[in-house]
């Protein structure tokens, strides 16, 4: 067996034969809802424990990749399509240590 986590995911999936449930619609869903468990764990401040942290980040990315298996796309091309369309809004010179919405640099 490949030891990918892409090919391990899909290993996993197919074994429970989960990937008719695995509809884009399904797995946007899921990727909001543990976002929010995520987000949970910071609830009433920063002091969160880590341990759950990793597992619900493990959980939102899990399902990152598996709709980026559904669409067809690769998880890392993604990122790095986006991020020089991010590099182009948020220039060094403009951007740098500020937090403003890039139309407003």
């Amino acid at each position: 067996m490949d030891g990918t986590v892409r090919d391990k995911l899909a290993s996993f999936v197919a074994e429970r034969d989960w990937e008719r449930f695995h509809t884009p619609e399904n797995l946007a869903k899921s990727i909001a809802i543990e976002s929010g468990e995520l987000l949970e764990c910071f609830q009433w401040g920063d002091a969160a424990d880590d341990a759950r942290v990793r597992d619900e980040l493990a959980d939102v990315l899990t399902y990152c990749m598996l709709l980026a298996d559904r669409l067809g796309v690769d998880p890392n091309q993604l990122i790095l399509d986006k991020l020089a369309k991010t590099r182009e809004k948020y220039p060094v010179e403009k951007a740098r240590g500020r937090s403003t919405k890039y139309d407003a640099l």
